[in-house]
């Protein structure tokens, strides 16, 4: 099924290569079981939101590759996609940018026509053909209703969804410049949070990778030296900190790395949907990679940058 990745350094302008590329279960491995499209969301120093995606793999994409390690923001919002609803186009690939904000969703929304009557004028932000691209044209459309509070407006567009919408998964990470938000809906994709603390024993860890235009260093410094929270679809390494989010919570970080939880929806969707109801395509986005967390993940970044090497960016 599609991934989900968020990061945020609170105050901190950090890198998230590692994660992206080089963690046991990184974005860029996990992009070989969902090749539909990836990308990653950041913002400059001035907040302006930036997308560097693609509808090309992860592990194809010298694009991706590059960003992965050298962008630097306080917030990030990535995903690697495995289309169930749009077809395999840039419009449709993730994250999405709306008034300022950055979204990626994995899961599957039912009854298009209903939520685009709610979405209203609103429907003027939608670009592509997805469930996913609507579904934050509704939180943004209730985070206005609401002054500006994007907690707010994600757990008012999301209690409607599940109130009146055919719902598989909700499973969203939103970005500001400064905040982050996760949420996990209903239990039926797991989403899961690190608090990740510096560790002064860890040494820096450096990778040569040779590329087309010769031999290039990486060091993976931001993690010794920083703290962040990170948000993923599955645990991506064997640190004991991960935990998984409840049904319904909704996560929050904010500018001051600041952690904070809230049960933004109780209870099952009224028009809960199971893989059987899904037509074959998205069933096949909701599959579970059948390999428990680590097996077989890479432990070096050459296979994804030799697959970038041999793809085509963008």
């Amino acid at each position: 099924m599609c991934r989900l990745f968020g990061m945020s350094g609170g105050p901190r302008r950090v890198r998230a290569a590692f994660w992206l590329l080089e963690a046991q279960d990184s974005l860029s491995d996990q992009s070989h079981k969902n090749p539909d499209g990836a990308g990653i969301g950041t913002f400059e120093l001035d907040g302006t939101p930036e997308m560097d995606k693609s509808p090309i793999a992860a592990y194809k994409d010298k694009s991706f590759v590059r960003e992965a390690k050298t962008e630097e923001s306080r917030t990030f919002v990535a995903h690697v996609r495995f289309a169930s609803t749009g077809g395999v186009e840039l419009k449709n690939t993730h994250p999405f940018e709306q008034r300022g904000r950055l979204m990626a969703h994995n899961g599957v929304v039912g009854d298009l026509p209903c939520l685009e009557e709610r979405i209203g004028e609103h429907a003027s932000l939608v670009a592509g053909d997805t469930d996913s691209e609507r579904l934050f044209a509704l939180i943004t459309k209730e985070t206005e209703a609401r002054g500006g509070d994007v907690g707010a407006g994600i757990t008012a567009a999301v209690r409607w969804a599940a109130a009146n919408l055919p719902v598989y998964a909700l499973n969203l990470v939103l970005t500001t410049e400064t905040d982050m938000w996760a949420l996990r809906y209903p239990d039926t994709n797991g989403l899961f949070v690190l608090e990740w603390a510096p560790d002064v024993s860890r040494e820096r860890r450096r990778l040569d990778i040779a590329g087309s235009v010769g031999s290039v260093e990486v060091r993976f410094e931001d993690l010794a030296q920083a703290p962040a929270v990170v948000v993923a679809s599955q645990r991506m390494d064997d640190n004991p900190g991960w935990r998984s989010l409840d049904p319904g919570e909704l996560l929050h970080v904010d500018e001051k790395l600041n952690v904070t939880s809230t049960i933004a929806v109780d209870g099952p969707p009224a028009q809960p949907l199971s893989r059987a109801d899904l037509d074959p395509r998205a069933a096949a986005s909701q599959s579970e990679d059948p390999r428990p967390p680590g097996e077989g993940a890479r432990h070096h970044a050459g296979k994804a940058v030799r697959g970038a090497e041999a793809g085509n960016g963008p």
